[in-house]
């Protein structure tokens, strides 16, 4: 359900919203990882200053199991993020917040704190 109302709602070309970064970040849109998962593909700023974006992606499991915990908890944090999911964590820090900036582009959540995402009262 949610992977859905993600691909309907932050299409292809969509700024996603950082807290502490002035860089853009953007969608690339949906492809499928060497396992057969959905994953969203996103670009993140060169380090290096050749110009050249790099990518990243988040495996669809991870929006569902976060979207389930903000459900069921209210909130989900780095913590959690990083215990739950070590092998999306470690492939570096900006998953935590890309996961968060596309809840926040669906009006999902607030970021209340650094690593914190509460739930947004509609």
């Amino acid at each position: 359900m949610i992977i859905e109302l993600i691909k309907r709602k932050v299409p292809p070309g969509t700024t996603i919203p950082k807290p502490q970064s002035k860089k853009v970040y953007l969608v690339i849109g949906w492809k499928n990882n060497r396992q057969g998962e959905d994953v969203l593909e996103y670009s993140i700023p060169t380090k290096s200053g050749t110009g050249k974006r790099s990518r990243k992606t988040i495996p669809s499991s991870v929006f569902e199991a976060a979207h389930e915990t903000l459900c069921s908890k209210g909130q989900i944090t780095k913590d959690w993020f990083a215990n739950t999911f070590p092998k999306v964590d470690a492939s570096g820090g900006c998953n935590f917040t890309t996961l968060g900036g596309i809840f926040e582009i669906l009006k999902l959540v607030k970021r209340t704190s650094r690593g914190v995402y509460r739930r947004s009262s509609l």
